[in-house]
């Protein structure tokens, strides 16, 4: 950043300084008052019924004890209708660049017919954008990151450890499947799932800049003493395992992005890719049927999480959104800036109707960055 010669040195030492500061800590103790719940029909084609905060509560989908969040399923009843139960929340509060910590002990992963995902989105679906920092379908093992967005972003191959397997954001690029997005595998196996559970899970990190966007994965018992410290340092961890740079203007495709966490199943993704799993598609035909008539094979397909810290950098032009609610269920934006300056809003084209995810895309017609 900027140092002005003009101020005296306590000032100037101040400002040059630049570094993270927390600016919100999701915890038990706040958890469900930071976030609304999703109850609308999933625009992903999911075999799921979106349930509301009462009805999550009354059946035990949701608690808070112990200074833990979980997030499950309906384990116990055959589903019916739209499909099992289960909880899609949407932060009240968008963000504009930012550093965000999720530490988590269990997630849902690693079990046929799931499709979990813990993600951000802006209001304006693809062109506000979409990152997708925990990802995956099925009995996978690799976490999934991926960004969707409108014409005009792609990345280069960097130095971060993750596998690039598509490499243009534009969710309708044309040589690509419809809505692929650039995505970056984890190769570790401990990143998703079972591995992931049983190791005790860890912290993801995403930092978000005017530059660029990375993703660090700490598995349980590597987390940076820094980070743990509360004073994170991201310039002195090892490579990320995703980094997105490069055609990409960040500010003209990412914007006042909301925090999303979400159990899905079959859909677009989990249910399309039902046949590639020897041993998914085993257990039943279609994944719509496995989901339908195995209750009990969710009982594990929860989030268990310790807390999301959010952190803003003074060296970054940031601002942070609170998001109304009205009683029709429809949101609307109530700006109420940290660092107030102009943002650059996304370009590009809108998105077509009937268009689909062949693969992911958790926001796809969903409107106003709900699903």
């Amino acid at each position: 950043m900027y140092c002005s010669t003009f101020v005296v040195q306590a000032i100037l030492l101040e400002l040059c300084a630049a570094g993270y500061v927390l600016e919100t800590s999701y915890t038990s103790a706040n958890w469900f008052d930071q976030f609304s719940f999703f109850t609308s029909g999933d625009p992903t084609a999911g075999y799921v019924n979106y349930v509301d905060q009462s009805t999550a509560t009354n059946n035990g989908y949701i608690n808070t004890s112990n200074g833990l969040v979980y997030m499950g399923v309906d384990s116990t009843n055959v589903a019916t209708g739209s499909g099992r139960d289960s909880v899609r929340i949407t932060s009240n509060a968008a963000y504009n660049y930012g550093l965000f910590a999720l530490d988590v002990s269990h997630m849902p992963g690693g079990i046929c017919g799931t499709w979990p995902a813990f993600w951000m989105v802006g209001p304006n679906w693809p062109n506000d954008g979409e990152i997708d920092i925990i990802e995956g379908v099925n009995d996978n093992a690799n976490n999934a990151m991926t960004l969707h967005t409108s014409d005009g972003c792609s990345i280069t191959d960097g130095t971060f450890t993750g596998t690039l397997t598509t490499s243009n954001c534009y969710v309708y690029a044309p040589d690509q499947s419809n809505n692929a997005g650039c995505d970056i595998q984890n190769q570790n196996t401990q990143s998703y799932g079972n591995n992931f559970n049983s190791n005790g899970g860890g912290v993801i990190a995403m930092e978000w800049t005017s530059s660029d966007i990375n993703i660090w994965f700490f598995p349980r018992g590597t987390t940076p003493s820094d980070l743990e410290a509360g004073t994170p340092d991201p310039a002195s961890w090892k490579e990320p395992v995703a980094q997105y740079q490069g055609d990409c203007d960040i500010p003209n495709h990412f914007a006042d992005m909301q925090i999303v966490f979400n159990t899905d199943f079959c859909g677009d993704w989990a249910g399309a890719v039902w046949g590639t799993s020897s041993y998914c598609s085993s257990l039943a035909d279609t994944c719509n049927d496995y989901v339908q008539n195995n209750p009990s094979a969710f009982a594990n397909a929860f989030w268990l999480i310790n807390s999301l810290d959010v952190y803003q950098s003074d060296g970054d032009v940031v601002a942070v959104s609170h998001v109304a609610v009205s009683p029709a269920g429809h949101q609307r934006n109530e700006t109420a800036p940290l660092l107030s300056t102009p943002l650059a809003m996304g370009g590009g084209l809108p998105n077509p109707p009937g268009k689909r995810a062949m693969r992911r895309g958790r926001s796809m017609m969903g409107g106003n960055g709900i699903k």
